[in-house]
């Protein structure tokens, strides 16, 4: 019991020296925690005042800066200020000195009319002076001088115009010349010349009867069949085919070689040959179409296009040969294109199919021209070369390869010896150009020269004079144009001349 009592003093006295000891312990802990708090009081004050010692001078500097920019923005408001002001005085006094120079101009404007006024009485007086010592009123005084001022200017007018003619016309002659001479000295081809008559030879007067046959039955076959007119004549050992159509005359002449080299001639014998003879026509008419495209190295065109080109061949104008009249204007409108910097390839297929309809203008109705535009659309050629059919006949053809294809179809057209024509067709041509110019008023007389390629006209210097010649020129070449046909170039020459004689006695 001792022990234990003890044991509960003790433990009781030792809970208590430890209560003790805790409580010292806690006390120094809190005495350090308070240390450390206050040390960091102090160091945040210091970095507090640090801090607002950096942000006041911040302040004062932003300060300095704000006033500097004020005191600038200050001067320069003063000087725009200025700078207005002295403009405002300037335009006050530009506008002062404008309304002074404004009231001198009304001014002399004034003076102006009031002198006007003067000027204007003085002439109406002058004026009424004038009239009373001439006799003549304003109106007739005043045409008098116009017909005067008019008939003097009209001297001039007439020099002028000529000089400008003359000299435009040399010019462009020189030009002109230049080219077409480098294009034919290029394009020299042949000539041929046919008319409507084609000579068959025989090997005897024998063989005569027999191609008439009994009671004329052979010759009515063969001209019934080919449409050709056969001739027998006194010629010696040779008959003549007679037509229009050089197709029906070849077809003719080679069914007769035939009869003629068989030996056995009657109507059934008649009919195989000319049926061959049409064949080998057809053939032929087929090759010369195409050696022609081959020659000018043309290519693009319908077959069929191109057998009605070789037709051609067995067509003239005037006595030329169509084809080589085509293939020549081909190769001139080539060069004269390459030239002048049209379209070469166009004005060459235009010149090559350029007559293509008098390839059957025979067959068809209407002028070539416009049959040769049809066949062309028809086989879907390009509107600016088909338009060559129509141009080489219009009188201004709107585009350049147009106008080439005219000049080339008149060059080849019109050279010495590329056509003919009978004398009495020829006699009636230089007729109708002669008696065309002798309707216009104030012609008195009218020659044909040169084998009609060209007319002087003479006319009356009384009815008309230098002006109205010049018209009168014009018009007769227009109406050559429209109403006549001739080959290449056809040249107007007037003559207006005044003789007076007189008789010294």
């Amino acid at each position: 019991m001792f022990y234990i009592i003890v044991g509960i003093i003790a433990l009781v006295v030792g809970l208590f020296v430890g209560y003790l000891i805790r409580q010292q312990i806690g006390a120094g802990r809190a005495n350090s925690a308070e240390q450390k708090a206050e040390k960091m009081l102090a160091e945040a004050k210091t970095k507090e005042g640090d801090i607002i010692l950096k942000a006041k001078e911040s302040a004062l500097k932003i300060l300095d800066e704000a006033k500097k920019d004020e005191e600038s923005r200050r001067r320069d408001l003063k000087e725009h200020q200025l700078r207005l002001e002295k403009r405002e005085g300037l335009f006050d006094q530009k506008l002062l000195e404008l309304q002074e120079k404004h009231q001198k101009l009304q001014d002399k404007a004034a003076q102006i009319e009031q002198i006007k006024g003067e000027i204007q009485r003085i002439k109406s007086e002058q004026e009424q002076k004038l009239e009373t010592i001439s006799g003549l009123d304003r109106e007739t005084a005043r045409n008098i001088l116009l017909e005067k001022v008019e008939k003097d200017a009209q001297e001039d007018i007439l020099g002028r115009i000529k000089k400008v003619q003359e000299q435009g016309v040399e010019d462009v002659a020189v030009y002109a010349r230049g080219i077409v001479a480098d294009a034919m000295s290029r394009c020299a081809m042949s000539v041929i010349s046919e008319n409507t008559t084609t000579t068959v030879p025989l090997t005897s007067d024998e063989m005569k009867g027999r191609i008439i046959g009994k009671e004329g039955r052979n010759i009515r076959t063969i001209e019934s069949l080919t449409g050709v007119d056969i001739i027998i004549d006194d010629t010696p050992q040779a008959i003549t085919l007679s037509g229009f159509s050089l197709i029906r005359r070849q077809v003719a002449k080679l069914a007769i070689e035939k009869l003629l080299k068989d030996g056995r001639i009657h109507p059934g014998r008649i009919e195989e040959y000319v049926e061959q003879a049409k064949q080998e026509i057809a053939g032929e008419i087929k090759k010369a179409g195409e050696d022609a495209i081959f020659s000018l190295g043309v290519t693009g065109l319908d077959p069929k296009l191109v057998q009605i080109l070789g037709r051609l061949k067995f067509r003239t104008s005037f006595g030329q040969n169509a084809l080589l009249h085509s293939m020549e204007v081909a190769y001139l409108s080539s060069f004269l294109a390459a030239e002048l910097g049209a379209d070469v390839n166009v004005c060459k297929k235009g010149g090559l199919l350029h007559d293509i309809g008098k390839a059957v203008d025979h067959e068809v109705q209407g002028g070539h021209p416009q049959i040769g535009y049809e066949i062309m659309k028809k086989f879907n050629m390009p509107e600016d070369i088909s338009y060559m059919c129509i141009a080489h006949h219009e009188d201004a053809p709107h585009t350049l390869e147009g106008v080439v294809v005219k000049v080339a179809d008149a060059i080849s057209a019109s050279r010495p010896g590329a056509r003919s024509d009978t004398a009495e067709r020829y006699l009636q041509r230089i007729s109708e150009l002669e008696n065309l110019a002798l309707d216009f008023p104030g012609v008195e007389k009218a020659y044909a020269i040169q084998a009609g390629r060209e007319i002087r006209v003479f006319v009356s210097p009384d009815e008309i004079d230098d002006l109205r010649a010049y018209a009168t020129a014009k018009s007769i070449a227009k109406k050559i144009e429209d109403e006549l046909n001739y080959p290449g170039e056809l040249k107007v020459t007037l003559i207006r001349e005044k003789r007076i004689i007189e008789y010294a006695k």
